[in-house]
């Protein structure tokens, strides 16, 4: 019989196209995908499982989940995802509220656990092979209209020291080129505007298909299809090749924003943590690109108090910082995750490292200044998103602003504009950080 089905999706857009499969196997199998868990049959929350914290929330979620079953207004809850993946008997022991649970290699299980919650009552453990999983297949976007995800390939071959995807999601495997073209044809066809290129690894596409990096060709057939935009999500810097570079700079559709985690720029950590490049080839990738890319954007991961940051190298990173200003970056302390190498290496107390990032993320915010005020007076195509009541004013974002992690551009304008249309806008001054502007008629 027909069940109504809710989801919540945590963690990265890699788990959120996850989500987005899982729904429309569902849909197809003739249940009803509704929007809250509260009167639903089944709530499936989808987890994360990379960091201590990412687990924390995913429990918050289940315990959510539980009062609601506990309250008669919910009657299943099957938990999906990295943490599934991660920590499935520690679930299944100490989470009776929890009646079933999918690994990483078992998303296509879904409707067959939704079938056994519910019509056999059965507490499902589907953890199939992480190494084998189908990557492919129908999506209900849970995205904007105007925006989606395509993940070119899954798990990792880096073996960072500090992180355990590779034991979540497996080796790297990159999907058929046909096959992505296919699916992106598809997201073209439905309207998506930008479309959003992600993986754990972008770079390494297609190398371990022939020993080649494709991404290049990749992207320069997926500019023959109907997006306005592509933008590019991450790149490793010692897989970065010259063909990209080109491809990036020659190509229009391909924003000039690139999202390259780089942790540290330390010689000593870097080479602990298992990363193959040095502060030297960071420098000059970095004025490679510049170079070479108008107008380039970078966006960066970093990691304070890593094993072998004493307060030498955390100066060291700052002055980098400061000398390499780029433009957006995400600062965390490290976590120690059970199961990782750097978790055995010695390492600062979790308060210093919190600490070392709140001091990184100040001199962050004064590069940010910077570049906002030296943007002010340009005109720049903005992807319209709506309508901010509290401030009376529209709001979108430039190339310069992927969503969800970037901020926003707000700006006036004397007619309606419709979400998910693109409009010239100038830039005139800031807001609490965020940049502000008006129509340009």
């Amino acid at each position: 019989m027909p069940y109504q089905v809710a989801f919540i999706s945590l963690g990265c857009a890699k788990n959120q196209v996850n989500c987005e499969q899982m729904m429309s196997l569902v849909q197809q199998a003739g249940h009803t995908i509704v929007a809250s868990p509260d009167g639903a049959d089944v709530a499936v929350v989808n987890t994360c499982g990379f960091l201590a914290s990412a687990c924390e929330e995913a429990i918050d979620n289940i315990l959510e989940m539980a009062q609601l079953k506990k309250e008669g207004r919910l009657k299943k809850i099957l938990v999906t995802g990295c943490m599934s993946q991660r920590y499935k008997k520690d679930i299944l022991e100490e989470l009776p509220e929890a009646d079933g649970v999918l690994g990483t290699g078992s998303y296509g299980d879904i409707v067959q656990a939704i079938d056994e919650v519910m019509e056999q009552d059965l507490r499902p453990c589907h953890l199939g092979n992480i190494q084998t999983a189908e990557q492919g297949g129908p999506r209900i976007l849970s995205t904007p209209p105007w925006y989606a995800y395509l993940r070119i390939a899954e798990g990792c071959d880096n073996h960072c020291a500090y992180c355990i995807i590779p034991s979540l999601r497996g080796k790297y495997r990159s999907r058929p080129m046909n096959e992505l073209l296919d699916e992106a044809s598809e997201l073209a066809s439905a309207g998506v505007k930008e479309l959003l290129v992600i993986a754990q690894d972008i770079t390494r596409y297609g190398t371990d298909l022939n020993g080649e990096h494709q991404l290049a060709k990749l992207l320069r057939e997926l500019c023959k299809l109907d997006f306005h935009w592509i933008r590019l999500h991450y790149l490793y810097p010692d897989e970065i090749t010259e063909e990209l570079i080109d491809t990036i700079a020659e190509e229009p559709k391909i924003l000039p924003y690139l999202d390259i985690p780089i942790q540290h720029c330390n010689d000593v950590i870097l080479k602990k943590m298992n990363r193959r490049d040095t502060k030297a080839d960071l420098y000059a990738l970095l004025d490679k690109l510049r170079a070479r890319i108008p107008g380039l954007v970078l966006r960066t991961s970093l990691i304070t108090g890593l094993p072998y940051e004493d307060e030498a190298a955390f100066e060291e990173l700052c002055a980098f910082l400061r000398e390499v200003r780029i433009e957006r970056a995400g600062v965390f302390p490290f976590s120690p995750e059970e199961g990782s190498r750097a978790a055995l290496m010695d390492h600062v107390e979790t308060e210093e490292a919190v600490r070392r990032a709140e001091l990184a993320v100040d001199v962050q915010s004064d590069i940010i200044d910077d570049y906002n005020e030296s943007i002010l007076g340009e005109e720049r195509e903005i992807l319209c998103e709506g309508f901010d009541g509290q401030a009376q004013m529209y709001f979108g974002r430039s190339y310069a602003e992927s969503p969800d992690i970037d901020g926003r551009i707000y700006f006036t304008a004397d007619a309606p504009v419709e979400a998910g249309t693109f409009v010239q806008v100038r830039l005139t001054g800031t807001m609490e950080g965020e940049v502000t502007g008006e129509l340009v008629e």
